[in-house]
């Protein structure tokens, strides 16, 4: 394609030349005129041939950039759905590990001691050896409860491994598509300096050839403007807290109570969203503060492709909440947080179209109405 567009160009060139030759010689004759017609025409139909050729070539483009669209839309949800189960992995491996602290205290505590004396409080040899089988199991027990917990712990480190290769399959996917934009923008542009440059030759009307090139010029902006949005990177911003904020007299406290309206509800079924919201959505200006509902541990506070960045705080007892689209976050994963204690301020991170936070509650891993626990 290229070769054919300098043997192109270098005609039009030679063109030039010889017009230009001709009127410095004087009046150009008819004979000379339908030559010149003549040759024009040539031109034309070359261009012409030309365009055909482009636009077979940018219609397949186009439709090798849309299927990799929607590749990509399907990677994205894929991500979602791995995130999710990575952190209610976290939350199942913390839930054991406070158990297991629990049991080991309470044999520390107790000691080789309170053993003896249960089995010397037996009345018989057939109750000596019950309540020495029954200290057996119970040391078994909790050895099979630390393999548990180590296994959990390896399955978490492959969820994350795995949450790993899908971010960057998922960016491989982006700039395939950012490179088949920008090849189909350079198609048009070269198609439509082809086309001026023959209708300059032809109908020497130098006002077409100027509004192509503003169309060139803007197409070209357009061009930077995507490139600039596709490179513009993410990540999340961590801040000092604020003071705790109780607010409301519910279970939870309300996550961000200097919100300005409530624009989406829990089970609302949206025009752009079929499947059912699964929580609460609050508007409110750039960096208002974020609270936490309620005590517990921070699994996750991070960035997330979907939900930006993003907190996930367990509060035992198979309770979870959930808060999206931050513009920055004041807590770090594995930190543990009071109620009311600032966590982060709203944005419009992740899959997001203003400045709102996601609150979201979730018992056993199924998400369910936040208006029930505020």
């Amino acid at each position: 394609m290229k070769k054919r567009m300098r043997r192109l160009a270098a005609a039009l060139m030679t063109l030039t030349l010889v017009t230009a030759l001709a009127c410095s010689a004087g009046a150009v004759t008819i004979d000379e005129a339908e030559k010149k017609a003549d040759e024009l025409e040539e031109q034309k139909k070359a261009a012409e041939e030309e365009k055909a050729s482009l636009e077979d070539k940018l219609t397949s483009i186009i439709q090798q950039a849309n299927e990799t669209k929607q590749k990509l839309e399907e990677k994205e949800a894929e991500v979602e759905a791995v995130e999710n189960e990575l952190v209610q992995a976290r939350n199942d491996a913390d839930d054991q590990y406070e158990s297991m602290k629990l049991r080991i205290k309470f044999m520390y505590e107790g000691g080789n001691t309170q053993m003896m004396e249960t089995l010397m409080s037996s009345e018989n040899m057939g109750d000596f050896l019950n309540k020495a089988e029954y200290i057996s199991q119970l040391s078994e027990y909790d050895r099979n409860e630390l393999i548990r917990y180590q296994n959990t712990v390896k399955a978490v480190e492959e969820k994350e491994a795995q949450v790993q290769a899908e971010y960057e399959e998922l960016n491989d996917l982006q700039n395939q598509l950012i490179e088949q934009q920008a090849e189909v923008e350079s198609l048009m542009e070269d198609n439509e300096a082809a086309l001026a440059d023959i209708q300059s030759q032809i109908d020497e009307n130098s006002e077409t050839l100027k509004e192509l090139k503003e169309k060139a010029a803007e197409a070209e902006r357009i061009r930077k403007q995507q490139q600039q949005r596709s490179s513009a990177s993410s990540g999340s911003v961590i801040r000092q807290p604020g003071d705790n904020v109780v607010s409301g007299n519910g279970y939870f406290a309300h996550p961000c109570p200097g919100y300005s309206s409530q624009t989406s509800y829990f089970g609302e079924v949206r025009s752009f969203d079929p499947v059912p919201h699964k929580g609460n959505d609050y508007a409110a200006s750039s960096g208002t503060p974020t609270y936490a509902a309620a005590a517990g541990r921070v699994t996750t506070a991070g960035w997330s492709n979907s939900a930006g960045n993003w907190v996930v705080i367990n509060h035992g007892n198979g309770l979870v909440t959930k808060y999206m689209h931050h513009s920055y976050l004041c807590v770090s994963t594995g930190d543990y947080v009071e109620k009311g204690q600032q966590i982060g301020g709203v944005g419009t991170t992740g899959f997001s179209t203003g400045n709102h936070l996601h609150f979201q509650v979730e018992l056993n891993g199924v998400a369910v109405n936040p208006d029930n626990y505020l």
